[in-house]
């Protein structure tokens, strides 16, 4: 279950990183289909003749031409022409890169099924978390173990991503990990297996008060979160908390697959394209949520955040605590390259059911309440807190 101050690891560099996964960046995607690109002969032809001259002043006078990679300065090229378009949201990714966007958009990757975190002060990386049923949980890796090496490669102040690519691999191939016990030296292996990422955690609170906490919007994020919501109906819960602080967003058909599972019949979310094409995602109202709500958010919740509790805003259903968001409502598409590479697109904006839009908005939330840290008590969680207090005081 989740610790109330959790959501805060997620905006601590270096603070936490799962075996064998990177993350999206946040946002709000789709998957779309390859793309071809036919530019006007006479430009290219410009661009061709100066880049043959770029390349024979680097070849001939460059400094540093033996430490130069030919196959880097075309990727960089790439990723420069997009980068030209001085929009944040749009990238060209490698063929590395894309797989690594693919395995974290989806939820599920290669991996042990650990978190683990670095203490950069001590230079320690600890387990943190076993998932249930893992390779890493039918090797006999627990949470408190130090890692000390992977396979060969010993720990030695390297970086979190530099320790998380050794452990990375083929499913069915072997990784072990040497880890201090109490004290003692333990070499364990596991076999690495297809492992889906929990993205929701979710726990009771006193008073039948339900709480969901949701890392982001992938792919495996839907069940996950029609898995917490069940058992918690069925532990009786009389309120619920959501809570996607620091949540940078994801995949457009999960949230929009969640909110079904919550809202009244109606629209959840539209999308308009540059030629004023609109796509509109609707609901049933089948599965009305109809219990004392709230969603707490912060100023680093983002896109597929804003949608989530942008809807539930619109509807009435629930309370909005915490921080004014982030405010990204524009919509990327991933396109597939043709050759492994890939590139992420803005190509819409989105509308929440109101009609409004909140690009460089945000939502602004019905209770506004900033964190305090408390030195004292670290765990304490004073939007948490309110956010509880707002739902019990609902509840009948």
């Amino acid at each position: 279950m989740k610790k109330d101050n959790r959501f805060l690891k997620g905006a601590l560099v270096g603070a936490l990183a799962m075996f064998c996964v990177m993350t999206l960046g946040g946002g709000l995607w789709r998957l779309a289909g390859s793309v071809g690109l036919v530019p006007a002969l006479t430009q290219k032809a410009k661009v061709e003749k100066k880049l043959n001259i770029l390349d024979t002043i680097v070849d001939r006078y460059y400094l540093y031409k033996e430490d130069v990679d030919e196959e880097d300065l075309i990727e960089g090229l790439y990723a420069g022409y997009l980068e030209a378009l001085d929009e944040p949201y749009t990238n060209y990714f490698t063929e590395e890169e894309t797989k690594e966007l693919l395995e974290s958009v989806t939820g599920e990757f290669f991996g042990v099924g650990a978190l683990l975190s670095q203490d950069v002060d001590a230079g320690t990386i600890t387990i943190t978390q076993v998932y249930e049923d893992s390779p890493a949980e039918e090797a006999g890796i627990l949470a408190e173990d130090i890692l000390i090496q992977v396979d060969d490669h010993v720990i030695a102040g390297e970086s979190l991503d530099e320790i998380v690519t050794w452990i990375k691999g083929e499913q069915g191939t072997e990784v072990t990990l040497h880890v201090l016990r109490d004290g003692k030296e333990l070499a364990l292996t596991a076999i690495r297996d297809t492992v889906q990422a929990m993205t929701v955690d979710y726990e009771m609170k006193d008073g039948q008060v339900g709480y969901i906490y949701i890392q982001e919007f992938d792919d495996v994020t839907e069940d996950q979160f029609r898995e917490a919501l069940t058992i918690l109906e069925e532990q009786g819960m009389k309120g619920l908390v959501i809570d996607i602080r620091s949540n940078p967003g994801g995949n457009l058909d999960t949230v929009v697959a969640m909110l079904q599972m919550l809202l009244p019949e109606g629209d959840i979310v539209s999308i308009r394209d540059r030629d004023g094409e609109q796509e509109k995602y609707t609901c049933d109202g089948t599965n009305a949520f109809d219990k004392p709500l709230a969603v707490l958010v912060n100023q680093y919740s983002a896109s597929a955040s804003e949608i989530f509790s942008g809807a539930i805003q619109d509807y009435g259903i629930g309370e909005i605590i915490g921080m004014t968001t982030y405010g990204k409502g524009v919509v990327q598409d991933i396109l597939d390259l043709g050759d492994g590479t890939s590139m992420k697109l803005t190509t819409a904006e989105y509308f929440l059911p109101s009609g409004r839009s909140i690009n460089q908005k945000g939502i602004i939330p019905d209770v506004e309440v900033e964190f305090e840290y408390e030195e004292e008590n670290p765990g304490y969680d004073n939007q948490l807190e309110k956010a509880l207090e707002v739902v019990r005081g609902e509840i009948n």
